[in-house]
């Protein structure tokens, strides 16, 4: 039986559900709807008189015929996406479509400054970008890939470094250290009011401080608990408590007097931000151009 083009379509669209065990997450990353997915794979089953996956409402695997065809035609289908990918380098306008997961502090440290230029310079180059504190599988979710701290990158992912390493930083407003006083030491942030942070994996973050070869990591006490640096910044200049953050994103409140440092000399460094993806063999054109970018116009240094 001949292949048709209809066949090499529908062969795209089952790979991505073999890859995320999800018509949903499969729809996000081909760009259609879950029912256009469904559609899709409901003909090619047809077309070809074998089932190849089992649906409940719950979740989605391959049968026997699935597994076969799925072994047999990824390699293939990753060389010919590749391919086409790589034609972009040949276009006096590149183009395409990257999709990224972006820890909400990268936005306004790495992408404001860096995306008017690069809409500029790839007016073609279509950029969908999710925000998100949360831990979360990015190829499963359908992403190309994540902007994240690099201490947090998954170990099974290629990491690409887009800063310098940043030191963090904690700070209160005028008022809130008028009424309470300043810490001297660590410690004293047991007697403070703080705005604590939960991590992306539901933990709560344990405040870390460094002088010399001394390492304190400070359960901070405190009655608000935040998942975002937007709020904790909000907190901190309402002169609720103490609060704790990157010293950039801190930066223009500590200039303008609103912040004020505490514990400066205990300031620890941590690794910088890093964009990170699944292979090396299918780096999307924009995703490509967008960190090479980052690194031509470095918004936070060298």
């Amino acid at each position: 039986m001949q292949i048709s083009r209809t066949d090499l379509a529908d062969f795209a669209y089952f790979i991505a559900i073999a890859r995320h065990g999800s018509f949903r997450r499969a729809a996000l990353e081909m760009g259609v709807t879950t029912s256009a997915v469904s559609h899709s794979i409901t003909a090619l089953e047809s077309r070809r008189g074998v089932k190849l996956l089992n649906r409940t409402t719950r979740s989605v695997s391959l049968t026997a015929a699935g597994e076969e065809l799925h072994a047999m035609i990824k390699e293939p289908l990753e060389v010919i996406s590749q391919a086409a990918e790589n034609l972009n380098r040949y276009r006096d306008a590149p183009a395409g479509r990257v999709r990224i997961n972006v820890l909400e502090d990268a936005v306004s440290l790495l992408l404001d400054p860096v995306m008017p230029v690069f809409v500029e310079r790839y007016p073609d180059v279509e950029v969908d970008i999710s925000v998100s504190n949360r831990l979360i599988d990015v190829v499963g979710s359908g992403f190309d890939a994540g902007i994240r701290y690099g201490g947090t990158v998954p170990e099974d992912m290629i990491a690409q470094r887009l800063s310098p390493d940043l030191r963090w930083v904690t700070a209160a407003s005028p008022a809130y250290l008028e009424r309470f006083g300043t810490p001297s030491h660590p410690q004293n942030l047991h007697d403070h009011r703080c705005v604590r942070i939960r991590l992306g994996n539901e933990q709560l973050y344990q405040w870390e401080f460094e002088q010399g070869d001394e390492a304190i990591a400070i359960a901070a006490p405190g009655p608000l608990t935040v998942d975002a640096s937007h709020a904790a910044l909000g907190l901190g200049l309402g002169g609720i408590g103490i609060i704790y953050g990157v010293e950039p994103i801190l930066r223009p409140h500590l200039d303008d007097g609103t912040l004020e440092l505490v514990l400066e000399d205990w300031a620890s460094m941590g690794s910088g931000f890093h964009a990170y993806y699944p292979s090396r063999r299918q780096v999307p054109t924009g995703l490509r151009l967008l960190i090479d970018l980052v690194r031509e116009l470095r918004p936070l240094g060298a």
